[in-house]
């Protein structure tokens, strides 16, 4: 695979957000809003720039989907409520953020949980990520088969490096609005601060946080380099994307139409995948270059810590124990 840099990322957003390939000159029968959180550069809006393109192809220009990145159709709750109302069709968000409606989707972002990709595909290629998507159903939403990459989650500090766990006793870090992440971190002794990822760099530069946790593929596209000082490489939590759509909508397309539409997202996730795998392997070089100190961490000392402060076992009760032993499956025993 060929080497990615930041300038070939935004070549290729460009034309992924270009307008789509379109066979027909007449109007197409169904027009999906693709909309999410990260920046029209991330590998996930360039992948599904191709699948909106074959998609068109396949279907003679019958069905266009249009790409809606980086919160142009409003923050990650914002969309949430605009797919389950039918105002838009399709939308991919991390299955941590979407445990507000779904509260077992978030059990992919259990820290320390996943030692490998190989472990995460097969946790969510095989029965964890049936259940998972089984629960959306029940939600009313479609799930797309395959999830998409976001990567392996990385500490970064505007202040003091983490090297140890104790080196969180205080810190105020940036996370998500979710439950799963603030458990986290809190039983780190840090002082976790829930921010939309819109606002998280003015957050940065005004000092609302110390720091935040975020792969390196995100660290780049949104420039998070410039507000942060030092990245310590915790791998704490695998990210990725479950692409759903609206269930109403999704059930008036003819099923031959659905089928092309599922498939390309489902193919391409499998080519994004590896493709976010080798950027976030190469990145750090690029990421020092541009003035980001980084740090090896005992990665092990950070898990036992969520052993002894009975992290695992609390959230064991929440998902179940049938979710668990299905998570443990693949990770082995966790607590």
């Amino acid at each position: 695979m060929s080497r990615l840099t930041r300038r070939s990322l935004i070549a290729a957003g460009a034309a992924g957000l270009a307008a789509p390939f379109v066979a027909r000159a007449a109007e197409p029968d169904f027009r999906l809003k693709f909309g999410n959180i990260v920046s029209g550069d991330h590998p996930l809006n360039i992948a599904m720039g191709r699948v909106r393109d074959r998609v068109a192809r396949e279907t003679d220009g019958r069905v266009l989907i249009e790409l809606f990145p980086k919160n142009q159709l409003g923050s990650d709750a914002d969309m949430l409520s605009q797919l389950r109302s039918g105002a838009l069709e399709l939308f991919a968000q991390t299955g941590v953020l979407m445990s507000t409606l779904v509260p077992v989707a978030s059990i992919s972002g259990i820290g320390f949980a996943f030692p490998s990709y190989d472990k995460v595909w097969e946790a969510l290629d095989g029965p964890l990520g049936q259940h998972i998507r089984a629960a959306f159903e029940k939600a009313n939403l479609v799930c797309m088969e395959k999830s998409y990459n976001h990567g392996f989650r990385q500490t970064t500090s505007a202040t003091r490096p983490i090297r140890t766990p104790d080196d969180f006793n205080g810190f105020k870090i940036r996370v998500p609005p979710s439950p799963l992440w603030t458990s986290m971190f809190k039983a780190f002794g840090a002082a976790p601060v829930s921010i939309p990822w819109a606002e998280t760099y003015s957050a940065m530069q005004t000092r609302i946080a110390d720091g935040l946790e975020q792969p390196l593929i995100g660290l780049l596209v949104d420039k998070m380099y410039e507000v942060q000082k030092s990245c310590s490489l915790t791998n704490h939590m695998w990210d990725g994307f479950w692409v759903l759509a609206n269930r109403r909508f999704w059930d008036r397309m003819p099923a031959p139409l659905r089928d092309i539409v599922q498939r390309n997202i489902n193919q391409e996730a499998l080519v994004q995948r590896g493709e976010v795998e080798h950027m976030n392997a190469t990145l750090q070089q690029k990421l020092q270059s541009l003035g980001l100190q980084f740090y090896e961490v005992n990665n092990a000392d950070f898990r036992q810590r969520l052993v002894t402060s009975g992290f695992y076992q609390d959230w064991q009760k929440r998902y179940g124990d049938e979710a668990w032993a299905l998570l443990e499956s693949t990770t082995g025993k966790l607590g």
